[in-house]
């Protein structure tokens, strides 16, 4: 449980490469060959690699290498194949990359990978956020480790040891449950054993990086739809198209589109246009910088930033979901590395893992997101190892609108998670 950007990756190669035994590494797809692959040939050049995708799949498994790489919902497959296909792997070690994937315990993939865990007899975790969203997210990660033996067999039984319920609204069965107080330390206490987590300052030597809120009004008229939204949970559009919100969660997220500009029609992608004030101010943070990265969180965002980019015939490229060639990803990496791109843009999603992107030296979200994953995995995208620069990290912020409350949030989980990483620091 290691900050990002700390070279969790070199590490465990290092050590991998130095066992005798079959190992089998599960990580995003997107990191099969850009972090994994790669980092094999420049660290350990004589291990033997075979790097398994859905379409080579068992080709891959079937040959005689040394470690398996693949993607994490390839669990599924492997949870189903018989016994003696396990037989390589005796002694083994499953490592588990970006680990907060399988947090959810009813999952498909959580189920197939706590079920192929006995197979081996080392087992390893990977992640810079094991708590983004609360102290819940860790158990079925601890469970993999130890089969319940730290925190209980029972997801259920540690959420009521740990947490809360709160009602949310005035539905009896909408439950919250918040964490209690300094329950970070408690389940630290219970976990430090089996844990390493490495501080990024401790790893990394270089300027910290600066993050602060940028802030701008809403125009009149943007104002006026915000707040006709907020007070009503409806807004009719001209087009005649309408906005609603039948419950809480859902003026939340419309809220949030809103204070971003655009709004969404019920029932479909489309959106409409509410200002571009926000995007205005994007495009001049990036004129004034030499090397940037943009992440967003909506299609609208993604079409109004390339709108300026295209305006101002800057040198960009995406990475979004539908960066979907092999290949495709690196390429765009290494264009912005060599200094051929002033700016990426990026879903975190897509790009909040594995990649680097030192040659930049300011991270702008367009829109503060609630996950608190999504924002630390994405900055570190550019204050991480071999970073020589001073960095920033800008978050845009709509005042007196939703987005204050969310990134107070994401601060708030993150004060949450980094008392629990302290306590298990060493």
């Amino acid at each position: 449980m290691s900050d990002a950007g700390t070279g969790k990756t070199p590490v465990h190669i290092t050590d991998i490469a130095s066992r005798k035994t079959k190992s089998l590494v599960l990580c995003p797809k997107s990191l099969i060959k850009s972090a994994w692959g790669n980092d094999f040939e420049k660290f350990a050049p004589t291990v033997r690699v075979a790097l398994a995708y859905a379409d080579n799949r068992e080709e891959a498994f079937a040959e005689d290498a040394d470690v398996y790489v693949t993607n994490i919902d390839a669990a599924i497959w492997l949870a189903k194949q018989p016994e003696k296909f396990w037989k390589k792997f005796k002694g083994g070690t499953l490592t588990l990359d970006e680990s907060t994937s399988i947090k959810h315990h009813t999952s498909q993939r959580s189920k197939a990978v706590a079920k192929i865990r006995k197979h081996f007899e080392f087992i390893r975790l990977l992640s810079g956020t094991p708590t983004s969203n609360g102290i819940c997210d860790i158990w079925h990660q601890m469970y993999v480790v130890d089969g319940g033996k730290r925190l209980g067999p029972s997801f259920y039984g540690f959420r009521q040891a740990c947490c809360i319920p709160e009602q949310v609204g005035n539905n009896a069965n909408a439950i919250k449950w918040t964490d209690k107080p300094n329950i970070e330390n408690i389940v630290g206490t219970l976990i430090q054993d089996v844990v390493i987590r490495h501080k990024f300052e401790d790893c990394v030597d270089i300027p910290p990086n600066h993050q602060y809120a940028q802030s701008y009004d809403l125009s009149k008229k943007h104002r006026r739809l915000y707040d006709e939204l907020e007070r009503d949970s409806m807004l009719v559009l001209k087009d005649a198209k309408s906005i609603s919100a039948v419950n809480g969660a859902v003026l939340y997220n419309k809220l949030l589109q809103c204070a971003s500009g655009a709004n969404y029609a019920d029932g479909g992608e489309d959106y409409a246009l509410l200002d571009t004030g926000r995007y205005e101010l994007i495009g001049d943070l990036i004129e004034a910088r030499a090397h940037s990265v943009v992440f967003f969180n909506w299609k609208h965002q993604r079409d109004e930033l390339l709108k300026i980019a295209k305006a101002n015939s800057w040198s960009y490229a995406v990475i979004d979901g539908d960066v979907t060639k092999k290949g495709e990803r690196e390429r765009i990496v290494a264009d912005y590395q060599a200094g051929k791109l002033k700016v990426l843009f990026a879903h975190p999603q897509s790009a909040g893992h594995g990649l680097t992107l030192t040659r930049g030296t300011t991270t702008i979200f367009a829109s503060p997101t609630p996950n608190l994953e999504h924002f630390l995995q994405a900055y570190k995208r550019i204050y991480r190892i071999s970073q020589t620069q001073k960095t920033e990290t800008i978050m845009v912020i709509a005042q007196n609108t939703i987005d204050e409350y969310v990134w107070s949030q994401c601060q708030f989980k993150d004060v949450k998670q980094v008392s629990l990483l302290d306590y298990l620091r060493f």
